[in-house]
């Protein structure tokens, strides 16, 4: 029963929304799909811990983390674990509408692209709910009205599984951020090619993501090269995580193969103008003309970079080898 408090407008709003989270178009062939009720109550978490406060819904590393700890509590059937289906499906039910990025006007077209994380998350900027339901989820007792009518619907034998402060996902973070910080890193590469060959491309990105998030941290959000740091104010970092031997080769997203940089050298460096030697000094190119100015890349020739205050986290000079020999332009 909806509460008495609201309006009458909106309780109509609430009770529309409750039917049509009723009557959910779900693949019912296999036993009840339950991707896309399992993201809605996923949503509805972000939103009540204010990690969401507009009506864009990205694919953002809490989300799916989200996602695969209230999966693992609530699902009890056989079915795949991706995010990747209800995010994009979910267009069939009016109120989620999908927005492409450049280059992918035709969302349409996209459906082929569904099973593979990767490629939506290439192809989709993210989903835009509607108004009425957007004011609906950021009130926090009506996100709970719509929380408990998924879990009872959809969940009714596991739904004492399910945790409302999103500990699942803190610790899921938690365990990846230690690997990143404290595994060895033979056996964080091995761990890679294992979930390469899974096709688990969620927790790979998940992966990725902390590593962006933790180096900057280890250097005190500082660049390692020129000292500058920027405290993000508005959650818009400006100094990158750079991995030393590309992940691409090295399946490492180690704190040792990793430095911050802030935008430029981070180009720089992953374009080979600049290398790091086994004094962690910076060697720059002479394979490349500027113009003299403040922001001049050769004015870091000979520089000691910065480093973490814990020697567990510092760069491995192997990786600066590897760098030096493979990408740098001599």
């Amino acid at each position: 029963m909806i509460n008495s408090i609201y309006s009458e407008p909106v309780q109509e709003t609430l009770q529309k929304y409750l039917n049509r989270f009723k009557k959910l178009r779900i693949d019912r062939s296999h036993g009840l799909a339950p991707h896309k009720p399992i993201l809605l109550i996923s949503v509805l978490q972000l939103f009540q811990n204010n990690l969401i406060t507009g009506p864009r819904i990205y694919l953002s590393p809490e989300l799916v983390a989200l996602f695969k700890s209230n999966w693992n509590a609530l699902v009890t059937t056989n079915h795949d674990c991706r995010i990747s289906y209800p995010f994009y499906y979910l267009k069939s039910e009016k109120f989620w509408t999908l927005i492409p990025k450049n280059g992918f006007d035709n969302i349409e077209k996209l459906g082929s692209v569904t099973k593979s994380f990767t490629n939506l998350n290439s192809a989709i900027d993210c989903a835009i709910i509607d108004e009425d339901l957007f004011n609906l989820v950021k009130d926090k007792k009506s996100n709970e009205i719509l929380t408990h009518f998924l879990l009872d619907e959809y969940f009714a034998e596991s739904k004492s599984n399910f945790n409302h402060l999103s500990t699942g996902q803190q610790n899921l973070f938690s365990e990846i951020e230690n690997k990143i910080l404290n595994e060895p890193t033979a056996e964080y590469q091995k761990e890679i090619k294992k979930l390469l060959e899974q096709k688990n491309e969620e927790e790979i990105f998940l992966r990725g993501s902390l590593f962006k998030r933790e180096i900057p941290r280890i250097y005190n959000n500082t660049c390692c090269i020129s000292g500058m740091r920027v405290d993000a104010i508005m959650n818009a970092s400006m100094i990158d995580a750079c991995h030393i031997v590309p992940f691409s080769v090295s399946y490492d997203d180690t704190v040792t193969n990793g430095i911050a940089l802030c935008p430029n050298l981070h180009r720089a460096f992953d374009r080979g103008l600049i290398a790091i030697d086994d004094n962690y000094q910076v060697v720059v190119s002479n394979t490349f003309k500027e113009d003299k100015t403040t922001y001049s890349i050769k004015a870091f020739h000979g520089i000691q970079i910065k480093l973490p205050n814990s020697v567990n986290y510092y760069p491995v000079l192997d990786n600066f080898q590897w760098h030096f020999k493979n990408i740098f332009k001599k």
